[in-house]
């Protein structure tokens, strides 16, 4: 079955090419179908992919529809089953995606904040070999010592 974008149906509509525009229920949502000129069984499709847009409320596809101007089309809700909650596999783990997302973005906020930090810091550079031999003191001194940490631990201006 073809797919149509959001775009690609109001582009059509404006060249006069829809000829039918159907709202059929399946289950408990709601799909648009489009005949067009050169075909029909035609249904809407998501923007940025190919599976097709699911409406679970009819009104919002009656709205959108309006929006770009088909008032008039037909009704099918002989497989509309009320009590059917179609949850898209997509929308399944879209609360754990959100809070990854969320943790990401301020990952990359406090990143952004050390950085700055670091570029704004007046003290100057300290060369990797100088930073390399103080790290290969303490670990020695840890070995040698768990409880107790050399001095040169700290960042001396």
């Amino acid at each position: 079955m073809q797919n149509m974008t959001l775009e690609q149906l109001r582009a059509t509509y404006d060249a006069g090419g829809v000829l039918d525009v159907t709202l059929k229920a399946q289950g408990g949502g709601f799909f648009v179908e489009i005949s067009t000129r050169n075909k029909s069984g035609i249904l809407l499709a998501k923007a940025r992919s190919t599976e097709p847009r699911r409406f679970g409320n009819p009104v919002s596809a009656l709205m959108l529809l309006r929006n770009i101007g088909i008032v008039e089309g037909a009704f099918d809700a002989s497989q509309w089953n009320p009590g059917v909650k179609d949850v898209p596999q997509n929308k399944k783990g879209r609360g754990e995606a959100m809070r990854e997302a969320h943790k990401a973005a301020a990952y990359t906020r406090w990143l952004a904040t050390e950085i700055q930090a670091s570029i704004d810091d007046p003290l100057p550079d300290i060369p990797h070999d100088a930073v390399m031999d103080e790290m290969i003191a303490t670990i020695a001194a840890i070995k040698a010592s768990p409880k107790k940490l050399p001095a040169s631990t700290k960042r001396r201006a």
